[in-house]
């Protein structure tokens, strides 16, 4: 049985081991992108857009997952530690500071 993560600094480099894949990871920040859009679109217009949220966000997600990366996302286990992880990768990248990140997690960049 895999040991339980109870710290969060413990849990981050698992997170980055859990998106080796390049491929994963811009899946991941597509759908972090859109989720910023429908949060717009979402406070602007109400409706409809307050479900696309969470599925534009997931769905990329968990498309990676099962579909690149061959693996169960850490959002079963970890709901909010991933959530925090998906948005601080996000910006990491965004801010071209993800790459100490993943080597000191052990993933290439």
């Amino acid at each position: 049985m895999a040991r339980t993560i109870t710290h969060y600094r413990d849990f981050w480099p698992y997170y980055l081991q859990e998106h080796a894949k390049p491929a994963t990871r811009r899946l991941h920040y597509a759908g972090t992108a859109l989720t910023f859009l429908f949060l717009a679109l979402a406070i602007h217009s109400g409706g409809w857009w307050w479900l696309a949220l969470p599925l534009a966000g997931y769905g990329f997600a968990w498309g990676a997952h099962f579909g690149v990366e061959k693996n169960r996302p850490a959002t079963f286990t970890y709901p909010l530690w991933s959530l925090a992880s998906d948005y601080r990768m996000f910006f990491l990248w965004l801010t071209g500071r993800l790459g100490p990140h993943l080597k000191r997690a052990g993933v290439a960049a």
